[in-house]
């Protein structure tokens, strides 16, 4: 019941975007601007549907890796993709000693895992398949899609919000105040180029972090015990603090199982929930089972 509720909350999430989208649009070509926009909304989520998956492993610099070059690996997302009941995805590594991972495609017949070499070092084997457990069930419930789908609107707003404000600037200093719209209606379209885009973040981060809550609880179930998962949280946000990804983006940073880049203005606008409350989830899990374990 909380999947399904949570899953209806991105649904409109997404729409909420979308429309915001449209709206800027309006801002910025009128009822024309309005229909563009919905025609390159829809262009836009078909782009993400397609290439997202490609964008983000060369944008990470992953490697694909086969069987007989990293067979242990291979062999735990195989058998956690046969408790998931999805087809075994492609799997990368991404040369960094920072301890991180990601899952990505547009649905379980085309995803990705990618972890870092780093990961490998700081977790034990337990721990490592709860993390391949967590993109496992992001790949199963599709999450990188939406995420991804998320990430292109907010972006393209954010691009939109810039042609609204030159749009007011250049108005204003060619014609007077009462010209389109007079004055009110240049401040109206400067709050909308300032507000729209942090509105725009705001929405995908609630996207995302709602999100990843699904995914903790789904790779627990495929793992069939949360505290491995928990364990490792634990340690990759102890990590991230000192050893930030260098080859991260802020483009995919929202992809990886723990924000590689934090501090700063990141940790202002965090695409994850705050790691001490996905861990206070999972042992909580624990405890409602009655022991370490829970159904798959």
């Amino acid at each position: 019941m909380t999947i399904f509720i949570n899953s209806l909350k991105t649904v409109g999430l997404l729409g909420l975007l979308t429309g915001l989208f449209i709206v800027i649009g309006g801002a910025v070509g009128g009822q024309i601007g309005m229909i563009i926009a919905f025609v390159l909304a829809i262009i836009m989520n078909m782009g993400a549907w397609w290439f997202s998956d490609t964008l983000a492993l060369k944008m990470s610099g992953a490697q694909e890796v086969s069987p007989d070059e990293a067979p242990e690996l291979h062999t735990m997302v195989e058998e956690l993709s046969r408790r998931a009941g999805i087809p075994k995805p492609r799997v990368y590594i991404i040369d960094t000693d920072a301890p991180n991972a990601f899952a990505t495609g547009r649905d379980p017949e085309h995803g990705a895992v990618a972890v870092t070499t780093g990961i490998a070092r700081l977790l034990t084997r337990e721990e490592l398949a709860g993390v391949i457990a967590h993109e496992l069930a992001h790949i199963k419930h599709r999450d990188t899609l939406i995420s991804s789908i998320a990430a292109t609107i907010a972006g393209a707003i954010g691009m939109l919000a810039d042609m609204v404000m030159w749009g007011m600037i250049f108005a204003g200093l060619g014609g007077s105040d009462e010209e389109d719209g007079g004055l009110a209606g240049m401040v109206g379209g400067v709050l909308t180029a300032m507000l729209a885009p942090i509105m725009a973040l705001i929405i995908q981060m609630a996207i995302s972090r709602s999100r990843e809550y699904m995914a903790d609880a789904g790779g627990a179930q495929i793992l069939g015990n949360p505290l491995p998962l928990a364990s490792a949280l634990e340690k990759l946000e102890w990590a991230a603090g000192r050893m930030p990804m260098e080859e991260a983006r802020p483009a995919t940073a929202h992809l990886y199982i723990i924000n590689p880049v934090l501090g700063g203005l990141a940790s202002l606008f965090r695409t994850h929930p705050e790691t001490h409350k996905r861990i206070s989830r999972l042992r909580a899990m624990a405890n409602r089972s009655g022991n370490t374990a829970i159904a798959a």
